[in-house]
């Protein structure tokens, strides 16, 4: 039989393209501990396309499009579930210099996957983990009126950057969630103000994160700390321009 006439070719050269473009090594630990630690398949496959992007093609920070382009999920998705990752603590995001030209980048890092994976092992295991490791996802119990509170809180903050996504017309990058993850954690300002600084760079024509990092140290300075405070604080700076 003629090459021409075989009608196999194409798929064996297609297979056999697969199969020289690499592989991966994939921790069987992760196959088989995702579902303990309550990650769903989208987030699963998703870490392992970030393990993929870094061991294959040396990229070490993917976007999210270049994430959504090998997966069923869109680039909003994608940024989203990026974000839930890292404020779970499953991903975290280096900064880092090249020793070269001293251009600084970011990369990914999966460190608190495998610790949480471990975490599991050793509890599985019968042995006692450390003290000062907190348990995976094992929250202590609260009233039920606090949980609430707490639930409604969690939405709200879920909400917050579906709001700066919707502003800025883009998904957000996971170093612009890390930066709201900041104002939210660290600086502990409460979501309505995050919602009201938005706004403010929104009137202002300056939709960017600097500016926004500026309007909250202000009100800081000014001891603006509600919805209301930061209104009246803006009305007062707008009367006297």
């Amino acid at each position: 039989m003629s090459k021409m006439n075989d009608p196999w070719k194409d798929l064996r050269d297609g297979v056999l393209a697969g199969l020289r473009s690499g592989s991966i090594a994939v921790p069987m630990l992760l196959l088989t501990g995702y579902a303990k630690l309550d990650l769903s398949e989208p987030e699963a496959m998703l870490l392992l396309q970030l393990i993929g992007f870094r061991d294959r093609e040396h990229n070490d920070f993917p976007t999210p499009g270049e994430l959504a382009d090998r997966m069923s999920l869109t680039e909003e998705k994608v940024s989203a579930t990026l974000q839930k990752l890292v404020k779970e603590g499953f991903i975290g995001i280096d900064e880092a210099s090249d020793s070269l030209t001293g251009m600084r980048y970011e990369r990914y890092n999966l460190d608190g996957l495998w610790e949480q994976l471990a975490m599991v092992i050793t509890m599985e295991s019968g042995q006692e983990p450390e003290k000062t490791v907190p348990a995976v996802k094992s929250p202590l119990p609260e009233p039920t009126a606090a949980g609430n509170r707490k639930t409604d809180r969690s939405q709200q903050e879920g909400n917050i950057f579906l709001l700066f996504e919707r502003e800025f017309a883009r998904p957000l990058t996971p170093m612009e969630m890390e930066t709201i993850t900041g104002w939210l954690d660290q600086d502990r300002y409460p979501v309505e103000l995050l919602h009201m600084a938005l706004k403010e760079a929104v009137f202002a024509g300056k939709i960017h994160f600097r500016y926004i990092d500026r309007i909250l140290l202000e009100w800081k300075r000014n001891k603006v700390f509600t919805p209301e405070q930061a209104k009246e604080h803006a009305q007062r700076f707008r009367g006297g321009r």
